[in-house]
């Protein structure tokens, strides 16, 4: 059984010609995968739970678009996704403030500058863990926040076991402007994210 820990290497992915015979089969696959991954925060955002497979989608993706098959493209690819994928103590999320409407949107960011560290999760029966977050380059200014940030989760060992015996996780964000808690997370989303902690 593959762990989540194995970071990806060029010969796990499909070269563009066999990407192309198998992206339909491929991309709905990890569709249904990510139905388990989405944690909703309220109205307007949510934490993307990110994997092997989630960063195998998207590096292929990637290569796909931007139609890249040299060694070197592909492997500046893998060194850009590769650190989204959980080391075993840890989760790894994209954070999205998702508002539609581009005027609102500029507002909202402005109101919410600083929300990137004021995300958590909890293991029930411990203190909330707040994210880590943009550890490859900031996202915010002086102005507002981004709608995009990237954040690891760095769990206990007793969390991790505690998690893995079945206790329930929540998550949240403690922002001043934006308050939201979603305890226990549904039973799919719990199971789907303990499969990180190997």
């Amino acid at each position: 059984m593959e762990t989540t820990m194995e970071k990806l290497t060029r010969s796990d992915l499909y070269s563009l010609e066999q990407y192309a015979e198998a992206r339909a089969e491929f991309r709905a696959r990890v569709i249904a995968h990510k139905k388990n991954r989405r944690v909703p925060l309220g109205p307007i955002a949510a934490l993307y739970f990110e994997d092997r497979l989630t960063m195998q989608y998207q590096i292929q993706e990637m290569l796909r678009v931007e139609r890249i098959f040299e060694a070197a493209g592909i492997q500046e690819e893998l060194d850009a996704y590769n650190p989204l994928i959980p080391d075993g103590g840890n989760l790894k999320a994209t954070f999205m403030i998702e508002v539609a409407d581009e005027q609102e949107r500029r507002k909202v960011l402005a109101d919410l500058k600083g929300i990137e560290d004021e995300v958590w999760l909890r293991v029930y029966g411990f203190d909330p863990v707040f994210a880590t977050a943009d550890e490859d380059l900031a996202r915010e200014n002086d102005e507002k926040t981004s709608s995009v940030h990237f954040m690891r989760f760095e769990f206990s060992a007793q969390m991790v076991a505690a998690a893995r015996e079945g206790a329930s996780l929540g998550a949240g964000i403690s922002h001043q402007a934006y308050t939201q808690q979603l305890e226990p997370l549904p039973e799919n989303i719990r199971a789907a994210l303990v499969q990180d902690f190997t």
